[in-house]
């Protein structure tokens, strides 16, 4: 038996008054995972615990079946893990972001314009992070490239308790009621008002400005915590798989529970991204002797904290057509059995540009036999259908028992 799970980070959604009422889910051309939908288990499942923010890194954990109340040590250190930093017990570990903040003169006075910084490149960040870690780095602080804008930064015997809040929640507002607070955050403060009396003036930054990009004028702290430990994934389930992602935290979950990440040419984590080789690369780790592969997709997430509507319903159905559709094809022509389920990890509504801790529909396909999800045909896979056939995951976690030992039936 082979196992995949797709996830489509942040496709879940509200009704959009511009789609009809309808959610992207609800509204994008869907025909792979609808004609799924009509033979699989489906239902809901709440993947942030009570109390948790609702992060990638809380989410994905779940869905893997590791509970977040037991495993959960912060973002940040899963990020350092899949960038091969090798972390101390007392090591603090943060997100690293390059932002756009707007131009006044005053920090406490600038709006959050971009938490990417225009989706800047990793070989630009790369030469940015190496201008701010010359200059603010010291024994204790440490600066580290990462894809794209997620850096990080390693704070030895670093504080863990600092107040601090994700760039991408405060989209379009003044960042003064966001700024750090608490232990720690004086140096922390210090070195965000630091990096943006820098980075303005770095020829990069010029160069981006003289083509139409948005700079990089800030670095901005967030998502703390230690060294992480998980369970491995052969001990836990007996299985060995792999994880395709462009993302580091979710490349960072997979090292840590013993899973092999995989590297595709050309993926990003936004809507310009290398699907067709994500959905092979896929296919060819479990006809190559993998029992298990986990392909995480970020594109709607990026395309609802953008505000990107039409981009969103895109991105679903671009990820129905080449991840869903060929990986379909490929194992159906391979003869092998296999169990496919399909969940976003968190909603990421449109309308608030960020996570949400609302339960996300899923879907589970199992190639040997056809299951009712008890939905009337045509109704396709998103979040009312599932809805509808009652069932409801309370703890997040242990839909991945069902899933790979077929237990606890829903």
């Amino acid at each position: 038996m082979k196992y995949i799970i797709v996830i489509p980070d942040g496709m879940a959604d509200h009704g959009i008054k511009k789609l009809g009422g309808k959610t992207p889910m609800e509204f994008a051309h869907t025909p792979v995972m609808d004609s799924l939908s009509a033979s699989a288990e489906m239902g809901m499942v709440k993947t942030i615990p009570a109390g948790f923010p609702p992060g990638s890194d809380t989410a994905n954990l779940s869905v893997m079946g590791f509970d977040p109340r037991r495993y959960h040590t912060g973002r940040s250190p899963l990020e350092a893990v899949s960038l091969g930093i090798e972390l101390e017990e007392d090591d603090m570990v943060f997100r690293c972001n390059l932002v756009t903040l707007s131009n006044e003169s005053d920090y406490r006075e600038k709006r959050m314009i971009d938490y990417s910084a225009g989706e800047i490149s990793s070989d630009d960040c790369a030469i940015l992070i190496d201008y701010i870690k010359a200059d603010l780095g010291t024994g204790n602080i440490k600066f580290y490239s990462g894809v794209s804008y997620r850096n990080i930064m390693v704070w030895s015997g670093g504080p863990g308790s600092t107040r601090l809040t994700p760039p991408h929640d405060i989209l379009e507002k003044k960042i003064a009621p966001y700024l750090p607070s608490g232990d720690g955050s004086e140096m922390i403060m210090k070195l965000m008002e630091e990096s943006s009396r820098m980075l303005p003036a770095h020829p990069l930054n010029r160069s981006r400005l003289d083509r139409g990009y948005r700079p990089a004028n800030s670095i901005w702290l967030w998502g703390q915590g230690k060294k992480p430990y998980l369970d491995d994934f052969y001990d836990k389930y007996g299985i060995r798989g792999s994880v395709i992602s462009a993302v580091d935290l979710i490349r960072g979950i997979g090292i840590c529970a013993g899973l092999e990440t995989v590297e595709v040419e050309g993926i990003t984590g936004t809507i310009n991204t290398n699907l067709d080789g994500k959905a092979k690369a896929a296919v060819n780790e479990v006809l190559s002797g993998k029992d298990f592969v986990y392909v995480h997709i970020e594109a709607p997430d990026e395309c609802s904290h953008q505000g990107s509507l039409g981009d969103k319903v895109k991105a679903i159905e671009m990820i129905d057509e080449k991840i869903v559709g060929h990986i379909e094809t490929a194992m159906d022509k391979s003869g092998e059995d296999y169990r496919l389920m399909i969940l976003p990890d968190h909603p990421t509504p449109i309308s608030l540009r960020t996570h949400t801790a609302e339960p996300v529909p899923f879907l589970i396909f199992d190639s040997r036999e056809a299951k009712s999800s008890g939905v009337k045909s045509g109704k396709g896979f998103n979040e009312r259908t599932a809805a509808s056939t009652g069932i409801m995951i309370e703890k997040g976690h242990t839909l991945a028992e069902h899933f790979f030992q077929e237990r606890n039936p829903l």
